[in-house]
């Protein structure tokens, strides 16, 4: 199995519902940090990997066929040319609204970490954000710069920037498949994810 749609979009920007939908639409199973968060193997891997290990995508992504939300988010880069006939799609959401989703959440969680190699501090915290996930403007800034690097570098005709509420259409359009009989996946919104999470199971 290799990986056939690359997210490149922050957490908070829907990555939960694009994995179900990615499910229903034959693109499953969907890497997300679910995955790690869930399985001991996918966690040593992918924090061996933010400790500066070599990528081994094959080995990082076997049994899964698409890859949304952190930890391979933040890859993108090498995960568009290592699968160079995957289409690309940038989950978004305005930046204010996911600062605010982000805070309540996966800040929050990060927040309660102790374990330095979780990739919640040694990938989110420290990569991702610079040491600064905290800070809203900085926080917000890199979110928008992300934003920007993805569209100046993905291809458009390889590239759909899917907005939360956008639905079915322009994603079954981009991966060229028929639109399903049944609802657009809501999953995760802020009160789920601390409910499912607790903010004490990290990855």
């Amino acid at each position: 199995m290799s990986i056939k749609v690359i997210g490149t979009g922050f957490g908070r920007t829907g990555t939960d519902s694009m994995r179900e939908a990615l499910t229903i639409l034959g693109f499953g199973p969907c890497h997300h940090m679910s995955e790690v968060i869930a399985n001991e193997e996918q966690k040593r891997l992918w924090r061996a990997l933010a400790k500066g290990a070599a990528p081994d995508w094959s080995e990082l992504f076997a049994g899964y066929a698409s890859c949304m939300d952190w930890p391979s988010a933040h890859y993108w880069r090498q995960l568009i040319e290592f699968y160079p006939d995957a289409p690309v799609i940038l989950t978004w959401r305005s930046a204010g609204s996911w600062w605010e989703s982000f805070e309540r959440t996966i800040l929050a969680g990060i927040s309660q970490l102790q374990d330095q190699e979780a990739l919640g501090i040694s990938l989110i915290a420290k990569q991702v954000f610079g040491g600064k996930a905290h800070d809203r403007a900085t926080a917000i800034a890199l979110y928008e710069a992300n934003v920007a690097a993805v569209m100046a570098t993905v291809p458009p005709e390889r590239l759909l920037v899917h907005k939360l509420g956008d639905g079915w259409e322009t994603l079954c359009a981009h991966l060229r498949v028929p639109v399903p009989d049944r609802p657009y996946p809501n999953r995760n919104d802020t009160r789920e994810f601390q409910a499912q999470f607790g903010l004490n199971r990290r990855c």
